[in-house]
């Protein structure tokens, strides 16, 4: 693929050269074994489904996204163990042959606790991480973690596991992208461009914004979208202060109207606006425009190498040009941030 910011056809073909599927799980579970090494911790315990598939690249549907039952672990130097829901394990072992088998094991910890606690299941589970931590020798070290039940840190501290803090070593290995993360990327990315035109031809008085949403998820399906995680649509009186929800408001002659899609594709994500006046501008909507779009141009013109995010943030207007009384209750309006796997990975740019 010539350019990083290709977005060729969304499927995988046998005469062109696009996103390469072994290179990127390659890529990313060697960008966790060098964010692990480079860390103080033997290993990393992950319920995050995100992780998850960043180290494992592993997928059971979004149904399972909070359900806390699935996990991964990697340790220095090994190979990654993958628990998963049932029958998920043996559909892995068939069609995984990236892990090795041994390493695939069927688990479930009480699908936020349904299971009550005392059932034992986190028990067991922690036993079981525990005899692999001694196993590969990495036992006397810290554990990291990136998300956890109480009920589960309680068993692993009950074991001797010395539980911390890691998702910052997953978030150092998921800051740099490779050229197949970039390219996935994009194709979200072009997809969103072909639902934004479907919004503006749809884009009329008597149309309401949850058909709006309607209509742009099943575009957004049939163009192969894993998932639409959220669409904001937000017209008329509701577009200050942004709610961060659609309604189901009727769509007026005059509007202003905004949208924020966000949506995966192969596991990445998109996350940008477009705003849109049903009719005419008026001239103060032409200037606000006009305005933002200077903010944007000065901050895409400092994404430079070497230049911090605070550097960038000082050329964004403080919250009180916004009319709010702090820059926290301002930044769910002025903030940028990466995309990936995660809806808001590195780097996080605010004023905050």
């Amino acid at each position: 693929m010539p350019t990083p910011f290709a977005s060729p056809g969304s499927m995988n073909v046998d005469w062109e050269e696009r996103w390469n599927v072994e290179r990127l799980r390659t890529y990313r579970l060697g960008r966790a074994r060098d964010a692990l090494a480079a860390s103080e911790l033997g290993a990393v315990l992950l319920f995050d489904f995100n992780n998850i598939r960043y180290v494992t690249s592993t997928h059971i549907g979004e149904w399972a996204r909070d359900k806390m039952t699935r996990y991964a672990l990697l340790t220095r130097g090994g190979d990654p163990h993958i628990w998963d829901f049932g029958s998920a394990a043996k559909h892995h072992r068939l069609n995984c042959p990236w892990l090795r088998q041994e390493n695939i094991h069927a688990g479930m910890v009480g699908l936020r606790g349904a299971v009550a606690p005392d059932a034992g299941l986190f028990r067991a589970a922690a036993r079981e991480i525990r005899d692999l931590l001694r196993a590969e020798g990495v036992a006397d070290m810290a554990l990291g973690m990136d998300v956890v039940e109480p009920p589960m840190l309680a068993a692993l501290n009950e074991e001797g596991i010395r539980v911390v803090d890691g998702q910052q070593v997953l978030l150092n290995a998921r800051e740099v992208k490779s050229l197949d993360e970039i390219i996935l990327l994009n194709t979200a990315c072009a997809m969103v461009d072909g639902a934004y035109q479907e919004i503006s031809e749809q884009l009329k008085p008597g149309v309401r914004e949850n058909e709006l949403v309607a209509n742009v998820t099943k575009f957004l399906f049939d163009l192969g979208s894993e998932h639409v995680d959220n669409i904001n649509a937000v017209s008329g009186e509701r577009c200050s202060p942004h709610p961060h929800v659609f309604s189901d408001r009727i769509i007026r002659p005059g509007d202003q109207a905004f949208f924020d899609i966000i949506h995966t594709f192969m596991g990445y994500k998109t996350c940008y606006y477009r705003t849109f006046v049903v009719g005419h501008a008026t001239d103060a909507q032409r200037d606000a425009y006009k305005q933002a779009r200077e903010w944007i141009d000065a901050s895409i013109e400092l994404m430079k190498p070497g230049v911090t995010t605070d550097q960038v943030a000082k050329v964004w207007p403080k919250a009180e040009a916004f009319g709010f009384s702090n820059e926290m209750e301002c930044f769910g309006l002025q903030f940028g941030h990466s995309v990936g796997l995660f809806l808001h990975e590195r780097p996080i740019i605010s004023r905050l």
